[in-house]
């Protein structure tokens, strides 16, 4: 038994669980930014301006439901209690705090800068009346997809803070 492990097993099997729920939860976050990054947003980008319009307006707005937002929020709530549950087990803190930091940073992004740019797409209305939908576009894609590989990096390395931690 090596001493990570060991000192999870001290810690109480409820610890065990809300770290191991966390790192489910943060895995579900990663992989749908992972998601995202090979294969909705580069699908996305053969499409014309106002079917990519279009289709992120409707992403956006169904992506803001209670399944996704457990995860999202979850993630980073599940992570907080298990750093600070597992506080005193010197074998795993760390990697559970840096989870955190990591997890924390995508999640500040997230909220900083993909939903801003989300709010300005569904604000430039239906596309069949946008005037100049590349324009939107052209404002909307290139920084949201930069930011989603960001966030969906800084994810999976929260997701291997967290699986080191387990380990």
């Amino acid at each position: 038994m090596t001493q990570t492990t060991g000192s999870v097993r001290r810690a109480g099997r409820l610890d065990g669980w809300v770290l191991g729920a966390a790192t489910v939860a943060t895995g579900l976050v990663a992989g749908s930014f992972y998601v995202f990054g090979c294969a909705v947003m580069p699908a996305l980008a053969r499409s014309g301006d106002r079917t990519f319009i279009e289709v992120m307006q409707n992403i956006n707005a169904v992506i803001q439901n209670p399944v996704f937002f457990l995860g999202f929020l979850g993630a980073l709530a599940l992570t907080g209690v298990a750093g600070w549950r597992l506080r005193a087990a010197a074998g795993v803190r760390g990697w559970v705090w840096a989870g955190l930091v990591l997890y924390g940073l995508a999640f500040v992004l997230t909220s900083a800068l993909n939903v801003p740019l989300n709010d300005a797409l569904a604000a430039a209305g239906p596309p069949s009346r946008i005037p100049d939908p590349a324009r939107v576009r052209g404002d909307f894609e290139g920084p949201w997809v930069t930011w989603n590989v960001v966030r969906a990096v800084l994810c999976t390395g929260a997701l291997g803070c967290l699986v080191r931690a387990l380990r």
